[in-house]
């Protein structure tokens, strides 16, 4: 029997997140990075840039996938088990390595790349190991770090990913009112969840008929559980008076977005009330705050002198905002548009970015929990338009 090292198994139509126009904008940006940096042949590995250039989200299992760009050509590199679904949601050509031979997959990157070029990499993603057979099989005169470049292109959005954006955030809403309508006394965080999962599971199959369901989730979080923004649901039952923190997450075509709401069960104490009220004030501020021409230093250093004129700043728990797009709980970032102190990246139309204060006060202390707040802002041309819909604050969100 004949063992090919790789192969081109192309079968069904190709559905694609976005038409063909979209990646060849995308890609003929990217290519003119390529020349100015004098690349002959890229090498994506991370899940985030091979869906951004080509539409195909992996499934790694353990194994590697990339997608070679070069000149006049973009491949994708998919393993043998997922058949001819990479093609099929890929922009442009596919190879399939096989198992008959170890490291074939580097074998079917070079068969694009050839060798002695110069070639990009993410150097935030490939490991040491496969930086070892990077350089054993395709031997480059050079390897280019092309992480931050493609994240600043990825940081501006065009029409069609803030049409899909904005639909997520509309997913995320009918989510959220599935979560409400699901919170009472004695039920149980996982069940909740799963009411506002499966209400967007089914919002965005109605939107969406021709895409891949894959990876919508809820955190939904209750009393000491909401100190955390990340942490996971539990089976922890609702008890009167608690604090509640509704967290949506619809992903369309691996682009995320987000619904985050504080809320409480039956009544809030006074103590609770004045953090919440603070914290929805601090949300609005910032809001108010993102425009082009202001750095994201900036709006962090306005809403921080908000929180300490009222003796607050000491809870709050991480950045104001980050943006959106390719990106995950398991992966993607564009740590270039996240409103932190230590980021000076100017604020542009284009881009879309959260606004979401958190204070955490502990637990034994007066108002104990988490709050927090989550908008998605797109950046126009004179300010910024709020895509999430969802009511925020204590008069929509005392529940029962």
């Amino acid at each position: 029997m004949d063992r090919p090292e790789f192969y081109r198994f192309h079968q069904g139509d190709r559905v694609l997140p976005f038409d063909a126009a979209e990646y060849e904008t995308r890609l003929g940006k990217l290519r003119a990075i390529m020349d100015a940096r004098g690349i002959d042949a890229c090498v994506f590995t991370s899940m985030h840039n091979i869906a951004y250039y080509s539409g195909f989200l992996y499934c790694a299992f353990g194994r590697p996938y990339a997608l070679v760009v070069t000149a006049d050509a973009n491949v994708t590199i998919s393993a043998g088990i997922d058949a001819a679904q990479p093609w099929r949601r890929s922009y442009g050509n596919n190879i399939t390595y096989t198992d008959w031979q170890r490291h074939n997959y580097w074998r079917a990157v070079r068969s694009v790349t050839g060798t002695g070029k110069v070639i990009g990499l993410e150097g935030d993603h490939l490991t040491l190991a496969q930086k070892a057979l990077f350089d054993e099989f395709l031997a480059p005169s050079s390897s280019v770090d092309i992480t931050a470049d493609t994240m600043r292109q990825r940081m501006h959005k065009s029409a069609a990913e803030i049409a899909l954006i904005r639909s997520g955030a509309q997913v995320a809403d009918v989510g959220g009112y599935a979560i409400r309508d699901a919170i009472k006394e004695g039920a149980r965080e996982i069940d909740i969840a799963m009411a506002g999962r499966d209400a967007m599971e089914r919002e965005i199959a109605a939107r969406f008929p021709d895409a891949e369901y894959r990876d919508t989730w809820v955190w939904f979080q209750s009393g000491i559980n909401t100190d955390g923004a990340h942490n996971p649901v539990t089976a922890r039952k609702l008890m009167r008076g608690d604090i509640l923190s509704l967290n949506t997450f619809p992903m369309i075509s691996g682009y995320y977005t987000a619904l985050e709401r504080t809320l409480f069960l039956g009544e809030v104490d006074d103590a609770s009330l004045n953090i919440w009220q603070a914290n929805v004030g601090a949300h609005e501020y910032g809001i108010s705050l993102l425009k082009p021409g202001v750095s994201c230093a900036a709006v962090t250093e306005k809403i921080n002198a908000y929180f300490a004129e009222r003796d607050l700043l000491q809870y709050r728990t991480f950045g104001y905002g980050h943006s959106f797009g390719v990106l995950s709980h398991y992966y993607g970032r564009e740590a270039g548009l996240e409103l932190r102190e230590d980021i000076d990246t100017v604020l542009e139309p284009g881009m879309v970015i959260s606004m979401e204060p958190m204070l955490t006060i502990a637990e034994g202390k007066p108002g104990a929990g988490g709050y927090r707040e989550h908008d998605i802002l797109v950046i126009t041309e004179d300010g910024n338009e709020n895509i999430t819909g969802y009511p925020y604050g204590p008069e929509f969100n005392v529940i029962g």
